[in-house]
């Protein structure tokens, strides 16, 4: 078992002793894997978050990928109408979404950040959606991610499970899993519940407000559920036998495969709604 190292009056995890946590989990050469990361559950990391980005890209080596979920950090959307529009008033005044440039959402932790500016990242073009990518892959992944309902076919989500990847939970909440929303999406269930709201979208270096359109992704798709139920797929994926539990770090963290769980998902919600 990986011990910490004593620096100063501080016990500090280094990338060795993740590297051999992650191989441990089940994480491999060649895995494309997303993750989500808690950092302060992790603990002290010599030189940080960045030596966990760091250890994942060493496992998974140079034909592997690393993905993250990094949305966007809005700030605007309690001054939209009803109707999802921006008053006129306030649009010059709303910083625009930038893929390049546009911070990640401070909800995804700091750990999203440091994968958004790690050199080599590629991030998608979907603002609420966004997902940031390191690795092989990634122009791939991030290549062509619709505006409009960006969590189904052919956003980084869906061509995750094409390639039978893993998501990894490190000290993160099991109900931020964001890869359910595409279990969400793909549910064949009635009343889901869309939203349309305005984004003011960089292109070109210039301002573009653009209409978009999803399911829900701020509460649950559909009335009758609670809002962390994502927590409930999750535990009662694991209760199956699927998946890998261990330590990143001082974190407890499961590692799952994305098509299994996505399926899961789905029948999860249809069970109930269809």
């Amino acid at each position: 078992m990986s011990s910490k190292v004593l620096v100063g009056d501080t016990h500090y995890w280094v990338r060795r002793h993740l590297i051999d946590q992650l191989h441990e989990l089940g994480l491999q050469a060649g895995d494309t894997v997303m993750v989500h990361a808690g950092m302060r559950a992790v603990g002290p990391l010599l030189n940080g978050p960045d030596t966990l980005v760091e250890a994942l890209l060493d496992v998974v080596g140079s034909v592997g990928t690393l993905l993250c979920y990094v949305n966007w950090e809005q700030q605007y959307e309690d001054a939209l109408d009803e109707d999802g529009r921006m008053p006129d008033m306030l649009r010059a005044d709303v910083p625009p979404f930038d893929p390049v440039r546009s911070r990640a959402s401070r909800d995804h932790g700091v750990f999203a950040e440091f994968v958004r500016t790690t050199p080599g990242a590629v991030r998608s073009a979907n603002p609420g959606a966004s997902v940031v990518a390191i690795g092989d892959r990634a122009e791939w992944f991030t290549a062509n991610h619709a505006l409009q309902y960006g969590y189904g076919p052919g956003s980084p989500f869906a061509r995750l499970i094409e390639v039978r990847g893993k998501v990894l939970m490190i000290g993160a909440p099991l109900d931020t899993i964001s890869l359910l929303h595409h279990a969400e999406h793909l549910a064949q269930i009635p009343n889901k519940r869309i939203r349309r709201m305005e984004v003011p979208i960089l292109v070109n270096d210039h301002v573009e407000w653009l209409m978009i359109e999803e399911f829900d992704t701020a509460d649950p798709v559909v009335e009758g559920l609670p809002v962390d139920y994502f927590g409930a797929i999750v535990k009662e994926f694991l209760a199956t036998g699927n998946g890998q539990k261990g330590p990143v770090g001082d974190a407890p963290s499961v590692l799952l495969p994305a098509a299994e769980l996505v399926t899961f998902g789905v029948s999860w919600l249809e069970e109930r709604f269809r």
